[in-house]
Order: C-alpha cells, then sequence, then structure tokens
C-alpha cells in the first residue's frame, strides 16, 4: 500500500520557521520526484519546491526561493521542507507528492500519481 504521510504543520509567527517531513512507502522511492504542493483557502493548488531522487535536480517557485529548501533522504524514504522566514501567505494546506521517472522536475500535477493528506501550515501576522 502507497502511503505519504506529512508532518510538521502548525501555527508560527511570520518571520519564524517550520520542517515539514513526508514519509513515503509503498513504492520505489529512489525512481521518483517528490513535490510539495499547497493549497490555500479560496485559491488553486500550487507547486512550491520539487526534487527528483534520480538526478537530485530541483525546482522552487519565485514565491518562496531563498526561503524554503526541500531535500531528500533516500535512506529513510523522506522528503523534507525547510520553510524560513514564514508570511502570512504562506498559510495553505501543504501536500506531499511523488511522480514515477522524474528527472526534470515540474509541478505538473497530473504527473504525481500520489498524494498526501495534507498538513495545515497557519502563519499569523
Amino acid at each position: 500500500e502507497v502511503q505519504l504521510v506529512e508532518s510538521g504543520g502548525g501555527l508560527v509567527q511570520a518571520g519564524g520557521s517550520l520542517r515539514l517531513s513526508c514519509a513515503a512507502s509503498g513504492f520505489t522511492f529512489d525512481d521518483y520526484a517528490m513535490c510539495w504542493f499547497r493549497q490555500a483557502p479560496g485559491k488553486e493548488r500550487e507547486g512550491v519546491s520539487c526534487i527528483s531522487n534520480i538526478d537530485g535536480s530541483t525546482y522552487a517557485a519565485d514565491s518562496v526561493k531563498g526561503r524554503f529548501t526541500i531535500s531528500s533522504d533516500n535512506a529513510k524514504n523522506t522528503v523534507y521542507l525547510q520553510m524560513n522566514s514564514l508570511k502570512p501567505e504562506d498559510t495553505a494546506v501543504y501536500y506531499c507528492a511523488a511522480a514515477p521517472w522524474m528527472v526534470v522536475v515540474t509541478t505538473t500535477q497530473y504527473k504525481y500519481n500520489y498524494w498526501g493528506q495534507g498538513t495545515q501550515v497557519t502563519v499569523s501576522s
């Protein structure tokens, strides 16, 4: 059974930090790209940051560049999102997703066939 389990969300003040984790099981983690998406109330889901476990290439949305860092621990089958200098506009449900055989990472959502349940991140001003 495939599982993506996110953790680490919560309430933080603007300027603070959070570290999200996504523990994966049930598929060959090394053969996948992993991506963090987020969806704020009333907005479409958007790609935040992605990493290919095949070649290590990464992607970060302009809105989070310099603040968020994605990393992957293949020994633990876990992907992380370190979020620093958080802003109220970062408030959203954050989802972890996995796409097979993706080398050049993309946030094209239909390519991601496994999704987690999401974790809430709330940034207060």
